[in-house]
């Protein structure tokens, strides 16, 4: 969870309202609320990281599966109690839950003053300030969000349509709230570390059946190349030493642009952004995974040889099933395609287990390949029934407790063999960026290691004068589970 930090400003009059972010979910939901951030200070509100220190809390809320529904209604109803002889005043719900379900999240949630969706973003300042007068807010009624965009990508035009992220500037906002140069995206940054992650595009256009993603972001648009590097320019120049390229799907990028080709096009430029030692792709689709978008990747200077495929399963029935496409001898096809031009590029996934119909056949055809695959880091996730999916709808669903059972199977194997993985490592020379300091030693992530979820790198024997952002190289000398010890070495780092 990340809240906003406390943004101190000499010049800022201590009348001003105060708000809190809290960010829950993934990424992508960092950067909307740094969107939103940096709106309402634009409006005239100031940024606390203590919500209890806060007038109104704005709580980023995460729909994707149960238990961040859970974890999102939880964090509502705790931000709620602090209203009762506190700071707060109100408590707003925003982000994927709060668009997801609208109306009826307000309904079964009255302890949330209001629930915004995405088309009450570019006014958040005026919003929150007649929430906090008093006013009521009419929740919106959820609708599929796919429907705002023609179907035929070339058509798109996401100026169009409130799209998270994508926004420009109006030009009376504060130079230092947004990137200076090309069209400029609103953007207070709420964690001042080494790391950002960058916005390529909002939406999916895939149909998979457990996934109802799609219905409240909305179709796939991608950002037009100026807006990302202007971006990236103003993260350099905010300290950002790795820019995090996020979206739900960035092999589709630059198709609604008439150039698939984009990304490997923009990554050498993204590399070359002053200040930027690191850009690092994540979640990429094997199905789409195309050749030219590997070379990029695996060698680009200053671009990660990182690989986060969504593999989802390996039996190619059950793919089939989530409409999806693959198989073990494809999957395997592409990670040695990957590792003849980098071979230590890390590679991580997800999988669900229990997907109705899942035979013990596919289950061991998802082990064998796990096996194979010698990836760095795998979440394992049991199949639950999304609001709205075609899978909600299937028949041969499996029992709760042989979801929990398989699901328990697969992580103790996925644990095991990042383990062993990790212990391969022992010995290789490591670009670790550095994130934190514990005394004389320092954690940081690899190369091969995505922020929160991949593990990460501890670093002894530092030269002086090491500080947060250094990318410091060092030699790996041990592993506990998918983390990984390391030593500094005198020969590179910055």
């Amino acid at each position: 969870m990340t809240t906003s930090a406390d943004i101190e400003r000499p010049d800022t009059a201590p009348s001003l309202t105060t708000v809190a972010m809290v960010t829950l979910g993934c990424a992508r939901n960092e950067v909307d609320s740094e969107e939103l951030a940096g709106r309402l200070e634009a409006g005239g509100f100031r940024l606390v990281e203590d919500p209890s220190a806060a007038e109104t809390v704005v709580v980023n809320t995460c729909g994707f599966v149960e238990a961040a529904k859970k974890d999102s209604v939880d964090t509502l109803l705790e931000a709620s109690d602090l209203k009762t002889g506190g700071t707060t005043k109100a408590v707003v719900a925003v982000g994927c839950l709060a668009e997801r379900y609208g109306k009826d999240l307000a309904e079964t949630l009255p302890e949330a003053d209001a629930v915004l969706g995405f088309d009450d973003y570019p006014d958040i300042a005026g919003k929150l300030r007649s929430i906090l007068a008093g006013e009521q807010h009419h929740p919106h009624t959820p609708q599929d969000r796919r429907k705002l965009l023609p179907i035929s990508p070339s058509e798109r035009n996401a100026d169009t349509v409130v799209v998270p992220g994508h926004t420009i500037a109006a030009p009376d906002l504060p130079a230092e709230a947004t990137p200076n140069a090309g069209p400029r995206a609103i953007r207070r940054r709420l964690d001042g570390g080494p790391m950002a992650p960058l916005k390529l595009a909002s939406g999916c256009d895939r149909r998979c059946a457990f996934c109802a993603i799609p219905s409240f972001r909305g179709s796939f648009v991608s950002r037009r190349p100026s807006d990302v590097l202007g971006e990236a320019r103003w993260l350099g120049e905010q300290g950002v030493k790795e820019l995090f390229l996020v979206s739900e799907n960035s092999t589709s990028y630059g198709k609604d642009l008439g150039d698939l080709r984009l990304l490997e096009t923009m990554l050498p430029e993204l590399a070359a952004v002053d200040g930027v030692e690191r850009v690092r792709v994540s979640y990429l689709q094997p199905a789409e995974t195309r050749p030219g978008l590997v070379t990029a990747i695996a060698g680009t200077e200053g671009v990660a040889p990182y690989f986060d495929l969504s593999f989802q399963h390996a039996s190619n029935a059950v793919l089939r099933r989530m409409r999806r496409f693959g198989d073990p001898d494809s999957f395997l096809g592409l990670l040695q395609q990957i590792r003849s031009q980098a071979p230590l590029a890390g590679v991580r996934s997800n999988v669900i287990v229990g997907f109705p119909g899942e035979t013990e056949e596919d289950l061991q055809i998802l082990c064998d390949f796990l096996e194979a695959a010698r990836m760095d880091a795998i979440g394992v996730f049991g199949y639950s029934d999304e609001d709205g999916t075609e899978a909600a709808s299937y028949d041969g669903k499996l029992d709760d407790d042989e979801i929990r059972e398989r699901t328990e199977h697969v992580t103790r194997l996925a644990e095991e063999l990042t383990a062993q993985r990790a212990e391969e490592r022992i010995g290789e020379r490591v670009d670790v960026l550095i994130e934190s300091f514990d005394g004389a030693q320092a954690e940081g992530r690899a190369a091969h290691q995505g922020p929160e979820v991949d593990g990460s790198t501890t670093v002894t024997g530092l030269p002086a004068g090491a500080r947060i952002g250094d990318l410091v190289a060092a030699v790996v000398t041990g592993s506990d589970g998918v983390d990984l010890v390391a030593s500094a070495t005198s020969d590179g780092g910055s």
